[in-house]
């Protein structure tokens, strides 16, 4: 009954942040009404061996492991603090050799054996709420832990889906580079045959030698390039560099998300973005010692007790005339210390108000994140495909231009720059293949995408605390804490 009447201390209140009603691109009919975020975006890219690789990067990616043990760690310390709200019992004995002193204040020498065996115990009356706060204190710190989890989570699903991407635009630069090279081969032939023939001169063989050789060059960086995003995601999937060069060295088109995207509403992020439950985690935490510091102007009651056995026989140890015990209260109460328990509570103060700013700009970089996100998205959509008429037409520009060149009817400068254009748009329009896809990827990373909220343990994971031992639910539910103080 004692424990359970009061607590000082603010108690904590969710954080009230305002939110748009809707984002400012919503209007676009790329953007989808719908307000389920897609819990596994990466399945609408229907490539099973980026599915795979997610799959790997679940279970072997070592950042994330460490995530998980820092949520175990602090489970156990959750389990720390929760024990001090039960009494503490200890076994002890003793079996000493002693002597008294001739010279001391009763003058008799003797030297004996003393066996003193017994239990003492001691609790804690929190009746101002110490440990209850501190409990709360634990508990908010577990939670934000496994909020940190889940941010690694979503960015690595996102690191390896944009990894994967990089594998496959580089191939695809890679290809394009290679049939620019081909079709400048076939045309350096046709200009040394004109030039044996008499109807180029030398000039038109020279020129076409440095457009070849100058996209032969543009191989070498793309291959390297495309070595190294190969072993970062072997690296991500908790693999050596270079294990995934076989499974990923055959080429394969970039795959293109499409075309609409679900969104919901920015107020989905409140429960979707780990960094923002993380802050709003931490605000109760913070708030929570508050109390934990109030407490200290209180004083502190403990209930304390010992029983035992003292003899120099051992034949005697158990008799009843060899019992001894102790019991009753105890206090302490602090009665002057300079001010130092009212300063540590506005040291408290303070640090609770700045988490509530730093909750605050969470949310508003959450909101920035999306917004950018979402317009990159939707504005690389319309490059990619500008492009892609781009290159159509340098195709048919190529075309047509090698044909009248190889008629002497236009001059060979013609066939040169339109070779450049070509050329140029095609990597331009693989690069823009890839960031349309990495784009998609960002949205849904801005957008908390990639877990599911309403999954109390993610799989794989154990995320229940640990109270005495044994697991149980978590002390404080994780909707019903954090704001700002209201003094009891």
């Amino acid at each position: 009954m004692l424990t359970g009447c009061w607590a000082v201390g603010p108690d904590y209140e969710q954080p009230d942040h305002e939110m748009p009603s809707a984002w400012h691109a919503r209007s676009d009919p790329a953007v989808l009404p719908g307000e389920e975020i897609i819990k596994q975006w990466w399945i609408v890219f229907d490539d099973q061996i980026l599915t795979g690789l997610i799959d790997e990067a679940s279970r072997g990616n070592l950042p994330l492991r460490e995530a998980v043990s820092r949520v175990a760690e602090a489970r156990a310390r959750l389990g720390v603090v929760s024990g001090e709200q039960y009494p503490g019992v200890d076994a002890q004995g003793v079996a000493l050799r002693q002597r008294t002193s001739e010279n001391g204040l009763i003058p008799i020498s003797a030297t004996e054996t003393v066996f003193s065996p017994g239990i003492a115990a001691s609790w804690e009356i929190d009746l101002f709420g110490r440990i209850r706060r501190s409990v709360e204190a634990a508990t908010a710190d577990y939670q934000a832990s496994n909020e940190d989890r889940i941010d690694v989570l979503i960015t690595l699903y996102a690191e390896v889906a944009m990894t994967y991407l990089d594998v496959r635009t580089y191939q695809s630069r890679l290809a394009a580079t290679q049939a620019n090279i081909d079709s400048q081969k076939q045309i350096l032939a046709l200009t040394r045959s004109r030039f044996r023939n008499g109807l180029a001169p030398d000039l038109d063989v020279a020129r076409a030698e440095t457009v070849l050789a100058g996209s032969q060059a543009e191989v070498p960086p793309l291959r390297i390039k495309l070595a190294r995003s190969i072993n970062t995601l072997a690296v991500l999937v908790g693999q050596a560099p270079g294990t995934l060069h076989a499974q990923l060295s055959t080429p394969k088109p970039i795959p293109l998300p499409p075309s609409k995207a679900a969104v919901g509403v920015p107020a989905d992020l409140l429960r979707q973005r780990p960094d923002i439950r993380r802050a709003e985690r931490q605000l109760a935490a913070q708030t929570a010692r508050i109390g934990v510091a109030t407490t200290d102007l209180y004083p502190s009651f403990s209930l304390i007790g010992s029983f035992g056995y003292e003899s120099i026989d051992t034949g005697d140890l158990f008799d009843a005339r060899s019992r001894v015990f102790t019991f009753g209260p105890a206090l302490r109460w602090n009665l002057f210390d300079g001010g130092r328990v009212r300063n540590q509570i506005k040291v408290r103060e303070a640090i609770a108000e700045q988490a509530l700013f730093a909750y605050e700009q969470t949310v508003l970089n959450a909101l920035n994140e999306v917004e950018n996100a979402l317009v990159a998205h939707l504005e690389q959509r319309i490059r990619f495909e500008a492009l892609r008429r781009s290159v159509d037409a340098s195709q048919r520009s190529l075309t047509l231009s090698t044909d009248l060149y190889s008629q002497g009817l236009v001059d060979f400068q013609v066939v040169l720059d339109v070779q450049r254009t070509l050329f140029d748009f095609e990597n331009r329009l693989a690069a823009a293949r890839g960031n349309s896809a990495a784009n998609f990827v960002r949205l849904y990373k801005a957008l908390g995408g990639g877990w599911d909220p309403d999954e109390p343990e993610p799989p794989g994971t154990d995320d229940t605390p640990v109270r005495n031992g044994t697991t149980d639910a978590p002390l404080v539910d994780p909707t019903s804490i954090p704001n700002r103080p209201r003094e009891k």
